[in-house]
């Protein structure tokens, strides 16, 4: 009830009449057993729809996502959104990286899209290398690229997506929201920056795969 009272408080303040209305007609649906697998899909579809076009009508500056702890889907979501935006490149910085970004995130990506790894070479865990080198003998249309930088040259967690946006992740993707709350922001302001330093840095990596 408390969550239905909020979702609809939502809705209302969107100030989009037809979703309010959607919402109404099927909140009662709720509580008969033949009813209440389509009208917990209509809820979820209305409030979907209003949180797209209230993301879509903020600042860029004011885009992303925070994830409270142990929301492990969420946080997937939230990775996967952005990832699956690129349409030539992804960057994706991490010291402390492993297979997790392969495993979870690797198929979010279009085909054609390459993927770059940057991670750091004393804290990068063992487990990524041999997971990059299957991953390039199985995926011949799903560019793959990793490097190591050099020691504690790398301190930020980041995605960047063509080479042009900039998002600021707050923890490794392999602990994302596991243990505390997690955020991912995009950089607007200072993009240009971030993509040129840590471009400069992948530069002068030493190539995994």
């Amino acid at each position: 009830m408390t969550w239905l009272g909020r979702a609809e408080a939502l809705v209302a303040t969107s100030g989009d009449v037809a979703a309010l209305a959607e919402f109404t007609l099927a909140k009662p649906k709720l509580a008969q057993p033949t009813t209440r697998a389509m009208a917990q899909q209509s809820l979820m579809l209305t409030l979907y729809k209003v949180l797209a076009a209230a993301e879509l009508a903020s600042p860029p500056g004011a885009q992303g996502a925070f994830i409270p702890v142990g929301s492990s889907f969420d946080a997937y979501a939230a990775i996967a959104k952005v990832m699956s935006a690129a349409k030539h490149d992804v960057l994706v910085v991490d010291p402390y990286m492993d297979d997790t970004v392969l495993i979870d995130f690797g198929g979010v990506l279009n085909e054609g899209v390459t993927l770059r790894l940057l991670t750091d070479q004393a804290t990068a865990r063992p487990n990524l290398a041999p997971a990059a080198s299957r991953w390039k003998a199985q995926f011949d249309r799903r560019p793959l690229e990793v490097r190591l930088a050099s020691q504690k040259a790398l301190h930020d967690r980041a995605i960047f997506i063509d080479r042009s946006e900039a998002w600021t992740v707050t923890q490794s993707l392999k602990d994302f929201a596991k243990r505390s709350p997690a955020e991912i922001v995009r950089a607007d302001d200072i993009a240009s920056l971030k993509i040129a330093s840590y471009e400069s840095i992948w530069l002068n990596s030493t190539i995994v795969v």
